[in-house]
Order: structure tokens, then C-alpha cells, then sequence
């Protein structure tokens, strides 16, 4: 269908571009002179009629002069072109209007807009970059240098370039834009992590508190905070940063949980964590809180009595898979020889099941996997990517 499109738009715009042009030699009061099409035209259409669309094309494009009526044809055949997968004819055909001396400062700006995104897709991003930072700083329009910020912005976060990315996005994008002031706070989150690794805990917190402060959701700045508190000793501070997680995301309880079972394994304080994870269950029953709870009561008593009452009491309320696995391993603790060959067999079962299913998914483009991925490898989409909740899930 594009490419019936593509072809329609060219026939049009051929007769129009050859209807203007001989208006425009003949002069207003001239006689007019026979209809005739270029040849151009009908070499154009004997390749259409005998199916070979790509010198059709061509040879349309060719036949098609560029004046100021038909810059705008050529701008969207330069942009059909890269939709078609074919950003090198739309180069050619962006680079040739630029070197027109007719174009108007306005239609100048627009094509080196098409010109970047051209050079985005074949991959040559010194080129795009030259061309949005020009833009940016000469546009005559607020809205083209909004778009060139939005493409600029994306290219240095491909890059790898998130300082640059923070430089060119605020405050201008930050402040309008939803996803933009979401994706800030994970390039400083990152960031942090460089410098974290760099051994830079100074710097890293005060791109972790400017990440709270761009976003006050962003649950991956406290899970960084609360592991710099865990690296300094500072456990119960750890405890305190991470029991602000509830309260920006809840889905993301599930990945509190390691930390905060460490500081209070650290701090040897087993019925504070108890505790906690027993007001985490009333806030979201996920089966990960229940676990770790089960676990943590059976540890702390010495006996399976009060783990096994807290499962059968939970999986009533919310059937589990995961759930369902651990009674398991609690039944085969106590099950006599038969028993627990049996049992074991069950469990194989619910482990296969268990290991092939994904424990994240992205909210934006369902995406899942294993891994909690900050940036959505399909989408690209930031923060988007959570726990999956369920029976098959937490």
C-alpha cells in the first residue's frame, strides 16, 4: 500500500510540477500551447505498467523540478522513502533541496529536520547531531526546535551521553513531558551507578537526590541509596529509605525485599523484619513477601507450624504458583520415604513451570523477561518495566 501511495503521489506531483512550469514559461498572456507531458512522464509510466516500481520512482523524481510548489513533495518523498527502509534516497533527495537557493528560511529548516532523521536511521549520528545542535540554536520556530531537542535527546541517550542528554532536555522538555522527566531521572540514576562504581559516593548521592527531585517516583534512585546505606554500614538508615518505596510504586515491593532482608539480617534484628514484612503483606499480598516471611517465621522459630498456617491462609486469598511450590518444599521436610518421592515429583513439575515463565514485564509494550530491565529493550521506554503480578507471578 505505501508503495501505491508513493507512486500516486509522484504522478501528481509530475503533472503539477510540468503544468506549473510551462505556466510559468509561457507567461500570463500566452497562448497556450498543446498539452503534452515530458517524456520523462511516460517512461516513468511504461516501467509502472511493466511492474518495475524502483526505476519508476526514479524516474518520476527526476521528471519532477523543484520549484516552490513542489518542495513540499519533495519533503514527503524523502520521508516515504525512509519509512520504506531506504534513508540513502531520502538523503539524496534532502540534500538536493538544500542546495536550492530558492528555499525559504522555514522550508530550509524543515528539510534539515528530515536531513537528521535521515542520518539517525543509516546510523550516522556525528552528522544528525551536527545538524539538531544547529537547529536548536538558530531555529526560527519553537516548535521545530522542540522536535530537533526530542530527537538530539534520544541520539545522547543511544550514546550513552546522559550528562549531555540532562543539558539538552532541561529545562525545556523536563518540564512538559512526562516520559522526558521520567527518563531524566534514570540518566541521573545512572549516572550515580558509574560514579558508584568509580568510587565516588559524593557525587553519586547528589545525582540520586536530583533524581528524587526530578521524579519523585523514581523507585530505582532509593534502591540505590538504600545500597550505598548497606555499603556504608548505615542499616537502619538503608531500612528507612527503602520503606519509602510503598509509597512511590508498590508493584515494585517484590524488589525491596533482598536489601531489606540483608540490613535486618546485619543488624541480626529477625522479628523487626518480621514485622515489616508483615505490614508489607497487608499493603500488596505478593508471593515474595510471603515467602520471605514463611521463611523468616520458620528460621526464627525452629519449626514450619506458623509458615505453613501463614501459606494456607495466603494461597486462600491469592492463589500462587510460586506459593504452591514452597508448601511443597515444607510438606517434603516432613513427609515420610513415600511421601516425599511423590511430592518431589510434584515439585520438578511446578519448578519447570516456574523457570520458564518471566518474572517482568513492560507496561508499555509487554515486553518480559527474567530481568528487571530500567530501560525497556523494546520500547526503550524508562521505569515502564515491573514485577508481573498473579498466580503465575508474584
Amino acid at each position: 500500500m505505501p508503495d501505491v501511495l508513493l507512486l500516486a503521489l509522484l504522478l501528481a506531483a509530475v503533472a503539477i510540477g510540468w503544468w506549473l512550469g510551462r505556466r510559468e514559461r509561457r507567461g500570463p498572456n500566452a497562448p497556450s500551447p498543446s498539452p503534452a507531458l515530458s517524456r520523462d512522464y511516460f517512461v516513468g509510466l511504461n516501467y509502472l505498467l511493466n511492474d518495475q516500481q524502483d526505476r519508476a520512482i526514479e524516474t518520476f523524481i527526476g521528471a519532477l523540478e523543484v520549484n516552490s510548489d513542489t518542495i513540499e513533495t519533495h519533503i514527503a518523498l524523502g520521508n516515504l522513502f525512509r519509512t520504506r527502509g531506504e534513508a540513502d534516497r531520502a538523503v539524496k533527495i534532502h540534500q538536493n533541496l538544500l542546495a536550492r537557493p530558492t528555499l525559504s528560511g522555514d522550508q530550509g529548516e524543515r528539510v534539515q529536520l528530515e536531513l537528521a532523521r535521515d542520518f539517525l536511521q543509516l546510523g550516522l549520528l556525528d552528522r544528525a547531531e551536527r545538524l539538531l545542535q544547529t537547529l536548536i540554536r538558530d531555529g526560527l520556530h519553537e516548535e521545530l526546535r522542540q522536535t530537533a531537542r526530542h530527537l538530539l535527546v534520544d541520539l545522547l541517550e543511544r550514546e550513552g551521553e546522559y550528562q549531555q542528554a540532562l543539558e539538552v532536555a532541561q529545562p525545556h522538555l523536563v518540564r512538559r513531558h512526562d516520559d522526558i522527566r521520567r527518563a531524566a531521572a534514570h540518566w541521573l540514576c545512572e549516572l550515580a551507578e558509574q560514579e558508584r562504581r568509580s568510587a565516588s559516593p559524593v557525587p553519586a548521592r547528589r545525582h540520586l537526590k536530583q533524581a528524587l527531585a526530578t521524579d519523585a517516583r523514581c523507585v530505582r534512585a532509593n534502591l540505590l541509596l538504600a545500597e550505598m546505606e548497606l555499603d556504608t554500614g548505615h542499616y537502619r538508615q538503608a531500612i528507612r529509605v527503602l520503606e519509602r518505596i510503598p509509597e512511590q510504586d508498590k508493584a515494585f515491593i517484590p524488589t525491596l525485599l533482598e536489601p531489606l532482608g540483608r540490613a535486618y539480617r546485619l543488624l541480626d534484628e529477625e522479628e523487626g523484619l518480621i514485622r515489616h514484612l508483615e505490614a508489607l503483606l497487608e499493603v500488596a499480598p505478593y508471593t515474595s513477601v510471603i515467602i520471605l516471611l514463611a521463611d523468616t517465621l520458620r528460621r526464627h522459630h525452629g519449626d514450619s507450624g506458623e509458615a505453613l498456617g501463614l501459606l494456607a491462609e495466603q494461597l486462600d486469598r491469592a492463589p500462587s504458583l510460586g506459593a504452591v511450590d514452597y508448601l511443597m518444599r515444607l510438606y517434603r521436610q516432613h513427609a515420610g520415604e513415600g511421601e516425599r518421592e511423590r511430592i518431589e515429583l510434584l515439585q520438578r513439575h511446578t519448578r519447570t513451570l516456574l523457570d520458564a515463565l518471566p518474572r517482568h514485564r513492560c507496561r508499555r509494550c509487554g515486553f518480559s523477561g527474567e530481568q528487571l530491565h530500567w530501560q525497556c529493550p523494546r520500547c526503550r521506554s524508562w521505569g515502564t518495566t515491573k514485577p508481573i503480578t498473579g498466580i503465575e507471578g508474584e
